[in-house]
């Protein structure tokens, strides 16, 4: 997704579109190649699925185009989705709902191992994003996404699609601010999304089962750590040219760490300098590194690491001192959907590395 992103990755998260335009696909591999890397060889099992008991018609509440409340009705489960971005396809592939997916596009990254029988029997578009034309042409009857991608330039307005009879998900987290409003992204809204795609397509078990894993890590870490005196005091920081952007505690990266027993620092800045970061001076430093297709993932965060590690005027930081200088991949702590719970261990492991906490990814 590097034509997202190279401008600073969170920023263009957050405003995706814009990021989008600004950059080139030249780095992109194409449709066919992420297709054959997220493909496993005689992946022929079929996830069973589970024994849900939602009663139709079902009313579900998700996010406008203007990240205005927006109700949506669905009388059965939709057949015909369209599922746009990382975590909108690894949630449905989660579930066991591949049959379900008419098309998918925008994948940043190969799929989890378990996930690849499912991907292999995905229509990967070549477009990233599709168009309103080629999105209308697959006649899906729900579409499953960021906000950011009902927009004017991309699918349009979500409501003219409800309005037409098609469904839409938009993932919480990604709703499009209001004017004036402060976007607050929280691990209850990733579970939430979960929870709901659960009941839309009728598997309330198995999406209960993926938060209940990720709520019962949580509580593992924090019955590990109860006795400990001091809880570490943290920055999560992201390399931007002239400064870091940090995630305080209205970012999903930010809630994972409180919930975790983490003590933020310059929890409510957005931006933080060099001479910020010596003063804030914290027991453990996050650094967000995102690599793409077609990228060498241990470069790019090699190199991450390495704007703070070899920076001669950070040295006096007590986190490079005692080497709590800990990478967190994006996708686990931006949106992360059924990557949630591999966000919460990196999280849980960079706190506590003295601690056995007896868990893997």
């Amino acid at each position: 997704m590097k034509k997202f992103v190279k401008l600073t990755t969170t920023l263009a998260l957050v405003a995706l579109l814009g990021a989008c335009q600004q950059n080139g696909e030249s780095a992109r591999k194409n449709a066919s190649e992420i297709q054959k890397e997220n493909t496993v060889q005689n992946a022929n099992t079929k996830a069973s699925m589970g024994e849900g008991k939602t009663q139709y018609p079902l009313t579900i509440k998700t996010w406008g185009s203007d990240g205005s409340e927006l109700e949506t009705v669905y009388t059965k489960s939709p057949e015909k989705v369209l599922a746009v971005y990382q975590g909108s396809i690894e949630t449905l592939l989660a579930l066991g709902l591949e049959d379900r997916i008419v098309a998918a596009s925008g994948l940043d990254n190969a799929v989890p191992e378990n996930q690849k029988a499912g991907f292999s029997k995905l229509n990967y578009l070549t477009e990233f994003a599709p168009s309103l034309e080629k999105a209308a042409s697959l006649e899906p009857d729900m579409i499953f996404s960021w906000g950011s991608l009902f927009g004017e330039k991309t699918l349009g307005n979500a409501k003219d699609w409800v309005d037409k009879k098609v469904n839409i998900y938009v993932n919480s987290n990604t709703r499009r601010v209001k004017d004036g409003e402060k976007r607050i992204s929280t691990l209850e809204n990733e579970y939430t999304d979960i929870l709901n795609i659960g009941k839309i397509f009728d598997v309330q078990s198995k999406a209960e089962a993926i938060v209940k894993d990720m709520q019962d890590t949580i509580k593992k870490v924090i019955d590990k750590t109860k006795d400990m005196k001091e809880k570490p005091s943290v920055l999560v920081l992201e390399n931007e040219k002239d400064a870091f952007r940090n995630y305080g505690s209205n970012t999903l990266g930010g809630d994972m760490v409180t919930k975790l027993g983490g003590q933020l620092k310059n929890a409510d800045v957005a931006k933080l300098g060099k001479e910020d970061l010596i003063a804030a001076n914290p027991d453990v430093i996050f650094v967000v590194y995102m690599p793409y297709e077609g990228d060498d993932a241990e470069k790019v965060k090699q190199e991450n690491l390495d704007k703070i590690l070899k920076d001669e005027s950070l040295a006096s930081l007590n986190a490079i001192k005692n080497k709590r200088v800990v990478p967190i991949f994006l996708s686990e702590m931006y949106a992360s959907a059924t990557r949630t719970k591999d966000g919460i261990i990196s999280f849980a492991k960079g706190l506590y590395p003295s601690i056995d906490l007896g868990m893997d990814k």
